[in-house]
C-alpha cells in the first residue's frame, strides 16, 4: 500500500439519485488488483478530515481510477461526493488496500454480490474482458430493483444471473438466488467471492454451501453503513 496521493476528479456520472460514478486522475498512480479498495479523504479549510474506504471499479490497466459511491443517509463523505464534488476538485487517496479479496484472472471463479457489493466484481469483469478470460468468471448479482443495481449497463447481458428481490425480471419471480440456480454455476470453480452487507454475506455463504461450494474456497468482503 502506498502513501497518500492526490486524485483530481475528471469525470462525474450520476447513475441514479443515490449512485455516483467518479473517475480520478491520480498524481502518483498505484497499481491495484481487481477486488482491492482505496481510502478517499476529505480535508476542510480548518484542517478537519473525514475518510472512507471504497472498492475500486476500474480495470488495473485503466489510466483513471474509478469509484462508485452510494449516498447513505447522513453519510459525511458520500453525501459530500454526491452533492458537492465537481470536475477539477482534488481529493486525497491512499491505496491499494487488501490482498485476500483479489482475482488475477488465473482460476475459475464465481462472484456473488449484493447491491454496491458489485463494484469490485465490475473491476474483475473488466479485467477478465481485457485479458480474454471472461469464461473463467461467473457472476451473480442481487438487487432490489434493476434501477438500484450499480453498473446495470455492464451487468445486464454479462451477469450469469441477476436476482431481483422486489420486482420480477423476465420470467424470474422476485426472490433472492435459490441454491438450485447456483448449482451449475458452482460446478468447476475453484474460488468464490462474496461481497455485500453483513446480512447479505451471511446469506450468500449459506446459499453457496447449499449449492455445493466448499466453505474454504469462499472469500468474503463485507461492509456496514458508514458513509
Amino acid at each position: 500500500m502506498s502513501g497518500w496521493t492526490t486524485g483530481r476528479l475528471v469525470e462525474v456520472t450520476r447513475d441514479s439519485e443515490r449512485l455516483v460514478r467518479l473517475r480520478f486522475e491520480v498524481a502518483e498512480p498505484f497499481q491495484h488488483l481487481p477486488g482491492q479498495h482505496c481510502v478517499l479523504r476529505l480535508r476542510a479549510e480548518d484542517g478537519y478530515t473525514a475518510q472512507r474506504s471504497y472498492s475500486i471499479a476500474s480495470d488495473p490497466a485503466d489510466p483513471l481510477l474509478e469509484l462508485m459511491i452510494e449516498c447513505l443517509p447522513d453519510g459525511e463523505v458520500s453525501g459530500f461526493m454526491h452533492a458537492e464534488a465537481r470536475v477539477g476538485d482534488d481529493f486525497e487517496l491512499r491505496g491499494p488496500i487488501g490482498g485476500w479479496f483479489t482475482w488475477a484472472g488465473d482460476v475459475p471463479a464465481l462472484c456473488l454480490a449484493g447491491g454496491s457489493g458489485v463494484v469490485p466484481i465490475v473491476s474483475m469483469m473488466r479485467h477478465a474482458r481485457r485479458l480474454g478470460v471472461e469464461h473463467l468468471l461467473r457472476v451473480v448479482v442481487v438487487a432490489r430493483t434493476l434501477p438500484e443495481l450499480p453498473y446495470e449497463d455492464e451487468l445486464v447481458g454479462r451477469a450469469d444471473l441477476i436476482a431481483l428481490t422486489r420486482e420480477n425480471l423476465g420470467s424470474r419471480v422476485a426472490a433472492p438466488p435459490y441454491p438450485d440456480e447456483l448449482v451449475d454455476l458452482v460446478e468447476g470453480v475453484e474460488r468464490a467471492y462474496v461481497c455485500g452487507s453483513v446480512g447479505f454475506s451471511s446469506f450468500a455463504q449459506r446459499v453457496l454451501g447449499e449449492a455445493g461450494m466448499r466453505a474454504d474456497a469462499v472469500r468474503v468482503e463485507q461492509f456496514g453503513a458508514t458513509g
